[in-house]
């Protein structure tokens, strides 16, 4: 009767773990999130640079706004000359858009207001979820679908991806 209990211990020990390490993935990833979003409220360029893989970033914007021009209404000519610019278009627009200010519009969307106290570490925690491939995206709901995608390198939790909508992205 002991015997299959000796068997699912180590089982929920090893579950256990995986989930201490997802949450402690996260709390580390919520210090540099919080460090940015500050950023983003006050302005402050130079540390949002240091908390943005910019080439990262860019590289997703403009591949989605590339497909997006792409896939533009009107008739063939005009979703080829959208396929054509599309990508130096994107380009452009992506310099723009790697911005603390358009950024804040994004962090407000998410329910942060810059006239309150940012949350602090671990409420941003809990607004994050630990991804299969290392990384942590930010949610708006707690099961709701990832808005930011963040990667550590070199021990610094970056913004690398966008998964909102690409119209989120306005100053």
């Amino acid at each position: 009767m002991f015997k299959p209990l000796r068997l699912l211990i180590p089982l929920a020990l090893a579950l256990s773990l995986s989930a201490c390490a997802g949450g402690a993935q996260r709390l580390d990833a919520a210090g540099d999130v919080h460090t940015l979003l500050t950023a983003i409220r006050d302005g402050d360029e130079a540390t949002f640079d240091r908390h943005v893989d910019r080439q990262a970033l860019r590289a997703q914007i403009e591949a989605r706004i590339a497909v997006e021009a792409g896939r533009a209404g009107g008739n063939d000519e005009m979703r080829a000359l959208g396929a054509l610019l599309g990508p130096a278009l994107a380009k452009a627009a992506s310099e723009q858009l790697v911005r603390p200010q358009v950024f804040r519009g994004v962090a407000e969307y998410s329910g942060y207001d810059p006239r309150q106290p940012l949350p602090g570490r671990v409420a941003i925690a809990g607004s994050l979820r630990a991804l299969d491939n290392g990384r942590v995206c930010a949610t708006r709901a707690k099961d709701g679908p990832c808005l930011l995608i963040f990667t550590q390198t070199d021990g610094v939790w970056r913004l690398s991806g966008f998964e909102g909508e690409i119209d989120m992205l306005r100053r």
